[in-house]
């Protein structure tokens, strides 16, 4: 059970610091805000890997609309073992949700050694 830290304000070169974004990529406020800032988000790139960052969007409706960028998300940081994914508390902010909606999406996430997991999302999944 790797656990993301409750507040990242810097990353080490290996860490990717993962947030909710929208599929426009208008990175303009909670986490999304914090990656366009510090972290490497590219202003209009709404879905995956920009500089020390990864996108996954939670705007666009529904939990069961976020679960295909989830999924591509495990697969992609199962093919970068180098690398740590430092998982915000995705989709629990500006986009509405609760971790009790959006833990379950992450499920196969535990699985990953690579991938840690904000404390809220592992006290849902346990």
């Amino acid at each position: 059970m790797q656990k993301s830290p409750n507040y990242i304000t810097k990353l080490q070169p290996d860490e990717i610091f993962v947030f909710g974004s929208n599929l426009a990529g208008m990175h303009g406020g909670g986490a999304a805000r914090l990656a366009y800032q510090r972290f490497g988000a590219v202003w209009g790139q709404g879905v995956g890997l920009q500089g020390q960052s990864y996108a996954i969007p939670t705007m666009q409706g529904g939990v069961e609309t976020i679960q295909p960028y989830v999924d591509e998300f495990i697969k992609f940081a199962k093919q970068h073992p180098q690398l740590k994914f430092l998982v915000t508390e995705i989709g629990c902010g500006i986009a509405g949700f609760s971790p009790s909606e959006i833990a379950p999406l992450f499920e196969q996430a535990g699985e990953v050694k690579n991938i840690y997991l904000p404390e809220r999302f592992w006290m849902v999944l346990k």
